[in-house]
């Protein structure tokens, strides 16, 4: 029931977002509204939320996020939109806006930063990336 909540409220996030940054500001249609915020939601849930939360935390995948928003609309905003400003202004003002409602989004949903979808502490990647070493002598070889 929580990952349904998480879907929709991404759902309506990438609706707002793409709406301010495709439609308010340019020409875009209801249908390419609606196909970037399926995705987007779909997209960031899966890769943001399920696998960047419990192993980098929440401020890398807020990052990934907006990496994954702007590239989408980029990519496939070539191919749907016909003008490079609307592609180009809309993948920005898209991606900073709902990289703004992740923060809040990802504040609510996930109390616990280290805690994955199930609460569960998965966390696999040092954050500081210390690395660790092994020390030991090493053995004698035979002499010839």
């Amino acid at each position: 029931m929580r990952a349904v909540f998480i879907l929709l409220m991404k759902f309506i996030v990438s609706l707002a977002a793409f709406y301010i940054g495709l439609d308010l500001f340019f020409d875009a249609s209801v249908a390419d509204i609606a196909s970037f915020s399926a995705a987007a939601a779909l997209l960031t849930y899966v890769l943001g939320d399920m696998i960047a939360i419990p192993r980098l935390g929440r401020s890398q995948a807020l990052v990934i996020d907006f990496t994954l928003v702007y590239l989408s609309v980029w990519i496939f905003g070539s191919i749907l939109l016909d003008d490079y400003g609307q592609i180009g202004w809309g993948s920005i003002l898209s991606a900073g806006v709902f990289t703004l409602a992740e923060a809040v989004l990802h504040r609510f949903a996930f109390r616990d930063p280290e805690a994955g979808m199930n609460g569960t502490k998965t966390r696999t990647i040092n954050p500081k990336l210390a690395y660790s070493t092994e020390m030991a002598e090493e053995p004698a070889g035979k002499d010839k």
